[in-house]
């Protein structure tokens, strides 16, 4: 996997590139701005952009705003964004698009390396992987009208959980239900968020975008 990192903070930087580098995977970039970011996915298309929310000059949200560029530069470039808090705003402006490919994760995320190196994959993937933290926030100012006020508790949670990057496995273990059960939530997800099987289209991550984005 090829990988271009944007963190202004020269110890985490080189940090995550010896972390990344020792796992096989090839840094083609590490740069410390926004602009950075933005022209070195277009030099390398990269299989991933592993990008800060603040960087310079006014470290407020210039990581998600080259992020964004990129994505429009290099059409499908898979995100995904550190940040040291949970900041909804940043998270709602990655999200507006359609497409899959994407992360948003607390720092303190990276210390789980297991953790951190298979959110890597699957965002990479073209799949997702929310923090925990970001999900809750975004379920609290959730609107319940239209077809996401249609899912019954469980099957919210069972969405929630495909949020975080979940598998059907995942899920089931973690809400203590059978495989088939779980199977048949995740149908009644799809049929209510009006997503039919399309080979164009990966229901899972469209079902995760209307979710993180209503």
């Amino acid at each position: 996997m090829r990988i271009v990192i944007a963190e202004d903070l020269t110890l985490l930087r080189e940090g995550l590139t010896r972390l990344l580098r020792d796992r096989g995977w090839e840094i083609v970039a590490a740069v410390d701005t926004g602009p950075g970011l933005v022209d070195a996915v277009v030099e390398h298309r990269p299989d991933l952009a592993l990008v800060d929310v603040r960087l310079p000059p006014s470290f407020t949200d210039e990581g998600v705003r080259a992020a964004i560029e990129a994505r429009e530069r290099v059409p499908g470039t898979p995100v995904l964004i550190l940040s040291q808090y949970v900041e909804e705003s940043y998270a709602g402006d990655l999200l507006a698009s359609d497409e899959g490919g994407v992360g948003y994760l607390l720092k303190d995320r990276v210390a789980d390396v297991r953790q951190f190196t298979e959110s890597l994959r699957r965002v990479a993937g073209g799949g997702t992987a929310m923090d925990p933290e970001v999900v809750a926030q975004l379920l609290g100012r959730r609107d319940n009208r239209g077809p996401l006020g249609e899912l019954t508790p469980r099957e919210l949670e069972v969405l929630t959980l495909m949020a975080e990057g979940r598998s059907n496995t995942g899920i089931g273990n973690e809400l203590e239900i059978s495989a088939s059960a779980i199977e048949k939530h995740v149908k009644q997800v799809f049929m209510k968020l009006d997503l039919p099987p399309s080979e164009g289209h990966h229901r899972r991550v469209l079902a995760v975008l209307k979710f993180l984005g209503g």
